[in-house]
């Protein structure tokens, strides 16, 4: 059977291109159909009685992103920002077109999402470590780092779900950034904890800038995109409708909320 590539991740970018996105659309089926049991479902989907609706979470997006650039996703919500950085960090793979990267890729998207809120979190810096493709030895080797970034010396053997949000999100970006990534997904992620988190956190990223990590950041301030990032785009339902000079796109996209 004939591989369909128009679906697969290929991490061959050339020179220094770190990602690349060539004409990439995903497509979502919903169904607006209510079934009471799994034998219903199994009963029209063979009578092939179940319409679903075809929605274009993205389409037709076309960017390069060279080592070092600094690239900040404006739009809306359910503009597909979130979408995006999923298919970048290879949680999604495209329905057409094709998505190319390079290097280590530490994808600080929906923080926590892996923890389980039974266990300690000290047991979490191991399992949300393995979600991560992080390494036991290498936990080992940054443990230590992980518990005093976080600042949950005194909790890390209490149990997740008598952490709060704040607590949670704290500890899922001490476990996501441990590492030297050659690529950096920000998705929101510089907006959690309190304030005095906010900055050390966001100081840790900018640090991390300095050693010629590509970003991809999204952000509702348009100040934290001009003061990250280089380059900036604007996604509005699914397309693309500005890529360039951060300055030159977050003014043209402060304009056009304003009004």
């Amino acid at each position: 059977m004939k591989k369909d590539r128009s679906r697969s991740v290929v991490p061959q970018p050339v020179g220094d291109e770190m990602v690349k996105l060539d004409g990439v659309g995903i497509k979502f089926c919903l169904s607006s159909e209510k079934l009471d049991s799994l034998k219903e479902f199994f009963i029209k989907f063979i009578k092939k009685d179940i319409h679903y609706d075809e929605f274009w979470a993205l389409r037709d997006v076309s960017f390069t992103l060279k080592k070092g650039d600094r690239l900040g996703v404006l739009g809306l919500n359910g503009a597909g920002k979130s979408t995006l950085m999923k298919l970048v960090a290879g949680v999604y793979s495209p329905t057409e077109g094709k998505v190319s990267r390079q290097g280590v890729i530490a994808p600080l998207i929906e923080l926590g999402a892996g923890f389980d809120m039974q266990y300690t979190g000290r047991e979490n810096i191991y399992l949300y470590g393995s979600v991560l493709g992080y390494s036991k030895k290498f936990l080992d080797e940054k443990y230590d780092e992980i518990v005093s970034f976080s600042e949950l010396e005194k909790f890390i053997d209490v149990p997740m779900k008598n952490y709060s949000s704040g607590m949670r999100s704290r500890l899922g970006f001490a476990i996501a950034t441990v590492v030297e990534p050659d690529i950096l997904i920000l998705d929101e992620v510089l907006s959690v904890g309190d304030a005095k988190f906010r900055k050390k956190s966001e100081k840790k990223v900018t640090d991390m800038f300095e050693k010629g990590v590509t970003v991809l950041f999204v952000s509702h301030s348009i100040e934290q995109v001009r003061r990250i990032c280089n380059k900036a785009m604007i996604l509005e339902n699914g397309k693309m409708t500005d890529f360039g000079d951060v300055t030159e796109v977050c003014d043209r996209y402060a304009k056009a909320t304003e009004a």
